[in-house]
């Protein structure tokens, strides 16, 4: 029996003295009972008011101990349950831990609405975010650790899931709410019995308890409370259900009273499934139906491919309409009119108007053409980027919080088996389509150097960022697929034969694919919304001022006529090998700070099909931008970003040269 509520900025939960844990504190609050019993209580200094102290374990229902004053007193288990107390608890962090695909995410959303910050663990690439709730009259943070089976850590993300809630131990006042899968209880009760040896305070909300009902299972809540001597609460996230409740008990959370030994967890395990779940018969239902077939290769693959190629004519279509329907008629209207105002207050010429508006065209400003830091800078991330990014990232949320990703890594996995991968690292191909950065880091879920090494080769050669792909579209896409497919097919083409080629230079063992299949749901979309908003505001971040700091430089080279000193010594070797004009030196140069920037340079340049498909194709595949060059130091060292530099160099001019010959 216990109650909650908020007392100034501290949380007061009223438990029965019996369930007070040795060594707590707190005030009597009532005495429940008739008056000879209240009497006999009250001649002790057992009174609503009295400080007391709780000073052993009852064994066995046995004497409860405590001490009054200076005073200890024994009082029968019986009676202790009668006596309700107030506890004190300072509440400064919550931490969701869970398995992955429980719900925590949707949860985490839940209890903190849009102030999220995404961060790094430190001195490592594996993300985790936080968050604040309201609880009372004040903030407490929230923190959703990233999914773990175990704590006994086989994986980096597990390690800092480890040392997340070890160093919540350390600092006090944390507590964790353990997101429990209901429809897979006996697998995460493993966690759930780990954790309870950490000897932290904890309350458990049992997600999805609807697909649990829909599929047949039913648990014994109360029971699984007595059980494991912790506060269960069903939830289901994706609806609210229990989460305001599961807020109003958090007071409630204690550490646990069941112990095992870790040698018979998992026995422990099955015995508590045992008493507190059965499982009653039913039909399939339509998304399990879903999931049959799009598991099974002979229906699964022709399904991904439809889905595939509707997804990228959804992401195109969503972002051509934000361009023609929102950047582009601000861009032409309200901005251009402000630069142009800009332009003639710094005259209309001189090194600070090259740098900031550009070179004007016939007395306007040409957002592809004029090339300032606050005209084509700013158009090229936030009017022809950015939407495509928005639209990229909203339907790969959509995927991963459906739960197809793992079914289509299934799907590709013989497949990638050719390259040396298995089908997991179909996810950081995915990622690095929107931008190649995450794709990199998230390489980290395949098991070994060797499997992320050739996953990041492979997305920095073929597997051109969304920012790229739009600049490409802008570029080559009038000629429709005459001028597509001859730069996507090479990609795909470089792929299949260099991922061959990786597997056999860089030998070793290529591990089978293990992961969880969850199953369908439909996505919790302020959750979805939430994560689409921290991948914008990322790539905004990280992106914008490398695309700046490009356009800067370039019209300083200009400026300085850098520029035609690097094009008089490399453009010979770019006009011979790859029949591009000398000027586009310039371009593969600067496609070092930002590819998508780099393609733009080309717009002045008056190219042919052929010289646009060659020099799109070769500043795809011939190196990483910055951003994703500094990760690649960081994921793999020096000594191997410089051999997937000469890979990159070799693979892009070598095939820039036979598409100049067969064009």
């Amino acid at each position: 029996m216990s109650k909650v509520w908020q007392k100034g900025e501290k949380v007061m939960a009223v438990i029965n003295l019996a369930m007070m844990k040795s060594g707590e504190k707190g005030k009597v609050v009532e005495v429940i009972g008739g008056k000879g019993f209240i009497s006999r209580l009250e001649s002790l200094g057992i009174i609503p008011g009295a400080e007391i102290t709780k000073i052993s374990e009852q064994i066995m229902h046995g004497p409860v101990v405590i001490k009054i004053g200076n005073t200890q007193i024994a009082i029968g288990y019986g009676m202790a349950q009668k006596i309700m107390i107030h506890i004190e608890q300072k509440i400064k962090k919550i931490l969701l831990v869970g398995n992955p695909n429980v719900g925590k995410s949707v949860i985490f959303s839940r209890l903190t609405g849009v102030d999220v910050i995404a961060s790094n663990y430190p001195g490592t690439t594996i993300d985790y975010c936080r968050g604040c709730t309201g609880y009372g009259d004040r903030r407490i943070e929230v923190i959703d650790i990233p999914g773990t089976y175990s704590l006994e850590p086989t994986t980096p993300a597990e390690e800092v899931a480890v040392q997340m809630l070890n160093k919540a131990i350390e600092e006090g006042e944390s507590i964790i709410v353990n997101v429990v899968d209901a429809t897979n209880l006996e697998r995460n009760l493993n966690l759930t019995l780990q954790l309870l040896k950490k000897n932290i305070p904890m309350i458990i909300a049992l997600n999805l308890w609807d697909e649990a009902k829909h599929t047949g299972i039913e648990i014994n809540v109360k029971k699984l409370e007595e059980i494991l001597g912790v506060s269960v609460i069903p939830t289901v996230a994706v609806t609210g259900e229990g989460i305001r409740e599961l807020v109003n008990r958090l007071a409630e959370a204690k550490k646990g009273n069941f112990d095992y030994k870790n040698e018979d967890r998992w026995r422990a395990v099955g015995q508590i499934i045992s008493q507190v779940q059965v499982i009653k018969h039913r039909h399939h239902t339509f998304l399990e139906r879903i999931s049959d077939l799009t598991i099974n290769p002979w229906s699964g693959i022709p399904i991904s491919i439809i889905l595939l190629f509707l997804i990228f004519q959804l992401i195109r279509f969503i972002g051509e309409g934000i361009i023609n329907l929102i950047t582009d008629p601000f861009f032409n209207y309200i901005y251009k009119p402000i630069m142009l105002s800009f332009s003639k207050t710094l005259g209309s010429g001189g090194i600070i108007h090259d740098i900031l508006i550009g070179e004007l065209i016939n007395g306007d400003i040409d957002f592809g053409q004029s090339f300032g830091i606050l005209t084509t800078g700013l158009y090229v991330e936030f009017g022809q980027v950015l939407p495509y990014i928005i639209a990229f990232y909203f339907v790969l949320s959509f995927l991963e919080d459906s739960g197809y990703l793992p079914r289509l890594a299934v799907l590709v996995d013989k497949f990638l088996h050719f390259f040396g991968l298995h089908g997991m690292a179909i996810i950081p191909m995915l990622l690095g389509l929107g931008c190649n950065v995450p794709g990199t880091l998230s390489t980290r879920l395949l098991e070994t150097k060797r499997e992320r090494f050739i996953a990041a080769i492979l997305m920095a050669i073929c597997i051109p960022c969304m920012a790229l792909t739009a600049m490409i579209f802008g570029l080559v896409g009038k000629f429709g697929a005459k001028g597509l497919f001859p730069v996507f097919g090479t990609l795909f083409v470089v792929f299949i034969i260099g991922g061959i080629l990786l597997k056999f230079i860089f030998t070793g063992e290529s591990p089978e694919i293990f992961t969880e299949m969850p199953s369908y749901r439909i996505p919790y979309f302020p959750s979805l919304i939430k994560k689409l908003w921290m991948r914008i505001k990322w790539f905004i971040i990280e992106a914008t001022p490398f695309v700046l700091l490009g356009v800067f430089i370039a019209n300083l080279f200009y400026s300085f006529k850098i520029f035609n000193f690097l094009a008089r010594i490399l453009g010979p070797i770019i006009t011979t090998v790859l029949s591009l004009p000398a000027e586009a030196t310039v371009a593969l140069l600067l496609g070092f700070l930002r590819k998508d920037i780099a393609v733009g340079m080309l717009v002045p340049l008056d190219l042919t099909l052929k010289q646009l498909i060659i020099a799109s194709t070769v500043l795809s595949m011939y190196f990483p931008c910055v951003a994703t060059f500094s990760v690649f130091i960081k994921e793999f060292g020096i000594i191997d970003t410089l051999k997937a530099t000469l890979i990159m160099l070799l693979t892009a001019f070598s095939v820039g040269a036979i598409l100049n010959l067969i064009l």
